[in-house]
């Protein structure tokens, strides 16, 4: 797996699917703190990360983090920032989604702001409410340039988010509301590198493959395991001339 070195990280959606794998191998890495954020951490979709975090109970602390809440999020962020100490975040990773299975016609307007709230607003509110650690972390460094061990933010994006691509797309369940808010992920991604450029913190949108998860469906093509071996081996190789980039799981560039 790739080295990414020891760090202190966050990511949303750990509970289950893609995050719960990538605090398992950040756990692997190893990371010397892990911030699982999951909406529920006491609800039965959280099992399988409270035995991870009793395993690990001085690396792994689960925060009550719901993405779709602004509250929920800024509360989150205090709490991180209480335990983080004065060597801030490296490596923020929004990974929590969601996919209603809708198209044109029968996307609801609750639907669509769901997904929105979920899969775009809420990456930009857990930017906001962590880039001060982020920025200590960048500081507390004193590597001159942008890499992961530094400081960076990781958002999961979708190759159904490039409008390149979309056409050529053969999924088993429409994508519509999902891509939509995943293709505004990215402009997020954009905005964000042009934001903190200065601060030299890395920020780059990463497709991680056609996966099976409970979102993905057993249709999927590769499994976790696969998938966050790849997500992290190209989070360990970024430097400053991927920022405000969009790749795959394998560091192969996508189309926007």
């Amino acid at each position: 797996m790739a080295a990414v070195n020891s760090c202190r990280a966050l990511v949303t959606g750990a509970n289950r699917g893609l995050g719960l794998e990538i605090v398992k191998q950040l756990l692997e890495a190893p990371c010397s703190k892990i911030f699982a954020g999951c909406r529920d951490p006491d609800g039965p979709n959280s099992e399988a990360l409270r035995e991870l975090a009793k395993k690990h109970p001085s690396i792994v602390t689960i925060v009550r983090l719901d993405v779709a809440d602004p509250c929920s999020i800024k509360e989150s962020a205090k709490k991180v920032g209480s335990l983080l100490g004065k060597n801030g975040l490296n490596l923020l990773v929004n990974n929590a989604g969601v996919l209603p299975q809708k198209n044109m016609f029968t996307a609801t307007v609750e639907d669509m702001k769901n997904t929105f709230n979920t899969n775009m607003i809420g990456p930009l509110f857990v930017i906001r409410e962590y880039l001060p650690y982020l920025r200590i972390a960048a500081k507390a460094s004193g590597k001159p340039g942008m890499s992961s061990e530094k400081a960076a933010i990781i958002n999961i994006s979708t190759d159904a988010a490039s409008m390149s691509m979309v056409h050529e797309i053969k999924a088993p369940f429409p994508l519509f509301p999902y891509s939509i808010s995943k293709a505004g992920l990215n402009m997020l991604t954009v905005y964000t590198a042009m934001e903190v450029k200065s601060d030299e913190i890395l920020c780059v949108s990463i497709h991680p493959g056609w996966v099976k998860t409970d979102m993905g469906g057993e249709e999927a093509i590769i499994d976790t395991r696969e998938s966050v071996e790849g997500i992290l081996r190209v989070i360990g190789s970024l430097n400053e001339n991927k920022h405000g980039g969009f790749m795959d799981y394998t560091g192969k560039t996508m189309p926007w």
